[in-house]
């Protein structure tokens, strides 16, 4: 298992899409093995290489690794964007949890019931505006740094970069009132390995489309 992390999940976003965002800001190459079908999930299911039967699965550093969380903070950790001791540990902690609420009412947005979609739409829009966005947007200002924590790039700051692309994907004017986080939007998507993802070809997945989610549906019997 040496070499490149392997990335076993479908051909989307879903939950996978943080950890291909963290490991591209850290500059790590990775592969994908794409679940296209139930029988490639069964056949990692049957050959024990999911310890709770889900994906997303990992393979790093000789471990086979599941459970999103334990992903990202293992990436964080290892590659050094997970803050200089304890506090800024709770601090990017504190604010990856928020950015992935945020995230999560999203990324299950196409999978609904269409007479639902447009008013959880606009709970999405409501709750960034009025819950998530202005912490970062009094953090951005009370410490006057480019950084979410510690005055460096860690997993906090890629995290709410790609909340707020996909934010921004359901209403592109969203940043309107908060200019601070406008300009740690330009910031971050100019650091050379975020620029290098955000661009046509790289590794990144579009946003979950009818044909996907119907996919999805089949392969996890959903």
């Amino acid at each position: 298992m040496a070499g490149k992390p392997k990335l076993h999940y479908t051909k989307g976003r879903g939950k996978m899409e943080s950890i291909r965002w963290l490991l591209a800001a850290a500059g790590v190459e990775f592969e994908e093995e794409f679940i296209e079908t139930k029988e490639d999930l069964e056949k990692l299911r049957n050959d024990g290489s999911l310890l709770f039967q889900q994906v997303p699965m990992v393979e790093i550093d000789g471990m086979r690794m599941v459970q999103t969380r334990a992903i990202l903070s293992y990436i964080a950790a290892k590659y050094n964007l997970y803050g200089k001791d304890l506090k800024e540990r709770a601090w990017i902690d504190m604010y990856v949890e928020g950015t992935t609420d945020l995230m999560g009412m999203i990324m299950y947005l196409p999978f609904q019931p269409a007479d639902t979609k447009e008013k959880n739409l606009a709970l999405i829009i409501e709750r960034a505006t009025t819950r998530y966005f202005p912490v970062y947007e009094k953090a951005l200002k009370d410490h006057g740094q480019d950084y979410l924590v510690g005055n460096k790039l860690s997993w906090a700051d890629v995290h709410l970069l790609e909340a707020i692309l996909m934010v921004e994907e359901c209403k592109p004017d969203v940043l309107s009132a908060f200019p601070l986080l406008q300009a740690f939007k330009g910031r971050i998507s100019n650091i050379p390995t975020i620029k290098k993802f955000l661009q046509p070809g790289s590794q990144r997945k579009p946003p979950t489309d009818e044909k996907f989610v119907a996919v999805v549906r089949k392969i996890f019997n959903i």
